[in-house]
């Protein structure tokens, strides 16, 4: 008979809980093999999660050497995913009392490393996987973090904010897609993720098209400033996306005991997506790289010539200034003073040198 659970703390029924229940639990579903994804809520999965401990409590004297919910009669195709709000209170103290996570996913919480990478704690997997927010605008602020653990019957997620890929995956579960294992729902993830990314990278190259046509149209392009923003997104995305290869392939090598051959094949294929889309990201930098190169140019290129028709300006007006300033002086003997012509023959004289100048001047040109 499964245990009762303890009661959970008492939660203000006026808090606002953003768009979660009272323990910060934002959906859950039980998978069974060959039907449809069916939603819970946290007190069922409080319920779920103890009978699980009661029975493994119950099978540890015998030397039953089972999983839990193996234990409690559940085959390998049923599992549980819990997906959290951690910008609610109760979320980590719920999962602390009643999920029975490794302490690493805690530690991985709290440690800051936002490295996206997958690694084995015992017998679970514990992944940091970094995703785009539900309304990404193209800013590189626009990336957050989610936590995941995953056993062979229990799969828990963890966010802060609204996350887009996995936001698919919720979409989906609850239009009753079915999923054979915990491992395949951590592949479809990773999958989504991974398609978020190649969104993003088609979006930017929308947008680098557009500034490359007005480069090769000859149309003034004033979008240095956005070109630098788009780079570093990218430079964002592809420090913080790309798996670290060192955690995964001692995950490959020594995987759970519960883990196939097939879920192995399936993490190392949606690794090599990943390397496929980041070697396009890193093709676009290039690019971007090259465009702003060009646009620095037409840049230097037009102040270049605004800077030889100011000297060339200064240059022609030279011969009258420094007429203007000897005869502007009050002093005898200013030249022409009084002859009746004497206007007309400064002017030709001042005609004379500005000609001679303008040749000087424009003769390399």
């Amino acid at each position: 008979m499964p245990a009762v659970p303890p009661p959970s703390p008492p939660v203000d029924p006026s808090a606002p809980v953003y768009g979660a229940d009272s323990a910060g639990l934002i959906c859950g579903y039980r998978f069974a093999p060959g039907l449809a994804a069916v939603e819970i809520d946290s007190a069922a999965a409080a319920q779920w999660l103890a009978g699980r401990a009661a029975a493994a409590a119950d099978a540890a004297p015998d030397g039953a050497g089972g999983s839990p919910a193996a234990a409690a009669g559940e085959g390998d195709g049923h599992f549980v995913w819990l997906h959290f709000n951690l910008a609610h209170a109760s979320a980590e103290r719920w999962l602390q009392r009643h999920a029975g996570l490794q302490d690493t996913f805690f530690e991985t919480l709290h440690d800051g490393l936002q490295s996206t990478r997958i690694e084995r704690a015992e017998q679970s997997l514990v992944a940091v996987v970094n995703d785009v927010h539900f309304d990404f605008a193209f800013e590189p602020s626009d990336i957050s973090t989610l936590w995941v653990s995953v056993d062979r019957h229990l799969v828990v997620t963890a966010r802060h904010r609204p996350l887009r890929a996995v936001d698919q995956l919720r979409i989906a579960c609850k239009r009753g897609q079915a999923l054979e294992s915990s491992i395949e729902l951590l592949e479809r993830l990773l999958r989504a993720q991974a398609d978020v990314l190649v969104e993003i990278v088609r979006g930017v190259t929308r947008r680098v098209d557009q500034v490359e046509d007005e480069l090769l149209a000859g149309r003034p392009v004033h979008k240095r400033a956005r070109l630098g923003t788009l780079r570093r997104l990218l430079v964002r995305l592809q420090r913080l996306l790309a798996p670290e290869p060192a955690a995964l392939f001692r995950l490959l090598q020594h995987p759970p005991d519960w883990m196939d051959d097939e879920g192995v094949q399936s993490l190392r294929e949606s690794s090599e997506e990943f390397s496929v889309v980041l070697h396009d990201m890193s093709s676009l930098q290039e690019r971007i790289k090259l465009l702003q190169e060009e646009i620095a140019a037409n840049v230097n290129e037009d102040n270049n010539r605004s800077l030889f028709v100011l000297t060339v300006v200064t240059v022609l007006a030279l011969p009258i200034n420094i007429l203007a300033g000897l005869f502007g002086m009050n002093v005898g003997g200013i030249p022409l003073a009084e002859h009746p012509h004497g206007f007309w023959i400064v002017v030709g004289i001042v005609a004379s040198f500005t000609v001679v100048a303008a040749w000087l001047s424009l003769r390399k040109k």
